[in-house]
């Protein structure tokens, strides 16, 4: 089951779009859905999580807790909406485009891609622009 929870006053107006969207998503790579609860928040939230459990002092636009087990993708996003809303300016992106791609972002770690490595990053980008075409 796909949740969508908000620390934050911002609110997503497509709910069940995007839960048919990244179920399917989910599916398309060979996976079951599970537990998957989007956090969306603001830097502060975000960046005390970044801190608290990575000990990353730093902002950040996503971090995905993994509850993945085989092949059922379970897990905890949080999406700054804040951190998007910049990164879609210094992008040139739209701010839903870029909305969607952090969001499918955390789905596709799940699903094993990583983005560490310039070649994993490379796919990694790929599957998200694969996947935003398949929303839209």
């Amino acid at each position: 089951m796909i949740s969508f929870n908000y620390e934050t006053d911002f609110k997503l107006t497509n709910e069940k779009n995007l839960v048919n969207w990244v179920s399917s998503s989910i599916k398309n790579e060979g996976y079951k859905e599970g537990d998957i609860n989007y956090i969306f928040c603001d830097d502060n939230y975000l960046h005390k999580l970044n801190v608290e459990f990575l000990n990353h002092d730093t902002l950040t636009d996503i971090i995905s807790f993994d509850y993945t087990i085989g092949k059922e993708v379970s897990g905890d996003i949080y999406i700054s909406v804040e951190r998007v809303m910049d990164n879609a300016k210094d992008f040139n992106v739209d701010f839903i485009e870029e909305l969607n791609r952090v969001i499918i972002h955390g789905v596709l770690h799940y699903c094993g891609y990583k983005d560490k490595s310039e070649a994993d990053a490379k796919q990694m980008r790929e599957k998200e622009n694969y996947y935003i075409n398949e929303l839209i």
